[in-house]
């Protein structure tokens, strides 16, 4: 199954990118290369990399980074996920779902999956827990279950210390589960643009999730991972106390939203799209909502300054522009578009068209697409 995309899209191989039909999604890959070389260079010997698959959907890249050197296994959105990259061939490799997965149906998946992988889940809540735990002894697996703590996103995670405790203590004494530690994810500090306020955010946040995690060892339970961190934090949180693992994604090839403010990363994907209209200031190109995300950040075009080409919506089908007299532009012309948000868009897409001096070099198949 993971093969079948690429025989479709490999007769791109060889050809220029600019001659792809569009819109395609290019993934140039000598950013992408110098990214995962760049974060585990500077993430050596201070905490290790658990990157998160969810950015990227990809067996190559994945294999990439853990090439890299510093990776101890590989984050997911989703069971799906694991399913996706262990039959890719991923199958030597400790995951973590960095969510929670309820319901009998896909606590029994998440339970069988664990009979032939190591898989860490998320757990803010006893009942869940509990699940968990029947599904793993039916099965005969034992699922490894990290505390999740709400450390300000008001999203999933436990609201105190004292829930953190009472959802370890159900882990503790439930067959087929082991407590292995605490997680949660920033993201409610990884959007800020300001870097000092970003570092003082991350700070309160990584030192909430630190007492929690002394809190649960100092009452006799084995917390040997703390895992944090996203794309907009890393470099932050890496150097916060107690802080074991990161779990950033998106750092690999970046998108509109971080590029303004993630420092030593650079850009590498984009969508090539064409200018399929011209009508005095508005220009109109063929990438729209179906294949490109403006979540977070409006997408940016890549080579001409704001000023001269401003994005101005996105449509079912159509990227709108606002444009000056002198964008040279016009209809047929192709433009590579940045986009606002790289997972959103990663996941509008059946392959990357991987790029290198300009020449489609491979077609890389994007797994687990769709609800998940």
């Amino acid at each position: 199954m993971t093969d079948e995309p690429r025989d479709r899209y490999s007769s791109a191989i060889g050809s220029p990118k600019s001659e792809l039909p569009t819109p395609s999604l290019l993934l140039d890959l000598e950013v992408l290369k110098r990214n995962i070389a760049v974060a585990a260079e500077r993430l050596d010997g201070a905490v290790a990399l658990r990157p998160h698959a969810k950015s990227h959907k990809c067996a190559q890249i994945a294999r990439l980074q853990i090439a890299a050197g510093g990776v101890i296994g590989i984050t997911t959105a989703t069971l799906r996920e694991i399913v996706a990259l262990r039959n890719a061939g991923l199958t030597e490799v400790s995951y973590l779902i960095a969510n929670e997965v309820g319901g009998p149906e896909k606590c029994r998946q998440l339970a069988e999956a664990a009979r032939e992988a190591s898989i860490l889940v998320a757990v803010d809540e006893a009942e869940n827990a509990e699940q968990l735990s029947t599904a793993a002894r039916n099965a005969g697996s034992e699922i490894g279950v990290l505390v999740d703590v709400d450390t300000g996103m008001n999203r999933c995670g436990v609201r105190s210390p004292n829930d953190a405790r009472r959802v370890a203590e159900t882990v503790a004494r439930l067959p087929c589960l082991r407590l292995r530690g605490v997680t949660r994810y920033e993201g409610h500090c990884a959007l800020e643009p300001d870097r000092v306020i970003r570092t003082a955010k991350a700070g309160i946040a990584m030192t909430y999730l630190a007492s929690v995690s002394d809190g649960l060892r100092a009452a006799g339970f084995p917390i040997e991972i703390v895992s944090a961190g996203g794309t907009g934090t890393w470099d932050i949180t890496c150097n916060m106390a107690g802080v074991t693992e990161l779990q950033m994604g998106s750092y690999v090839f970046l998108d509109a939203a971080r590029a303004e403010y993630v420092t030593g990363l650079d850009c590498g994907l984009a969508v090539l799209a064409t200018v399929v209209s011209r009508q005095r200031g508005t220009l109109i190109l063929d990438s729209g909502r179906k294949t490109l995300s403006g979540e977070v950040h409006p997408p940016t075009i890549a080579g001409y300054p704001p000023e001269q080409i401003k994005v101005r919506g996105l449509a079912e089908e159509h990227l709108l522009c606002d444009v000056t007299d002198d964008c040279p532009l016009k209809v047929g012309d192709t433009v590579e578009v940045t986009p606002g948000y790289a997972p959103l868009t990663v996941n509008l897409h059946e392959v990357y068209h991987v790029v290198q001096d300009g020449v489609t070099v491979d077609v890389w198949p994007i797994l687990a697409r769709g609800a998940g």
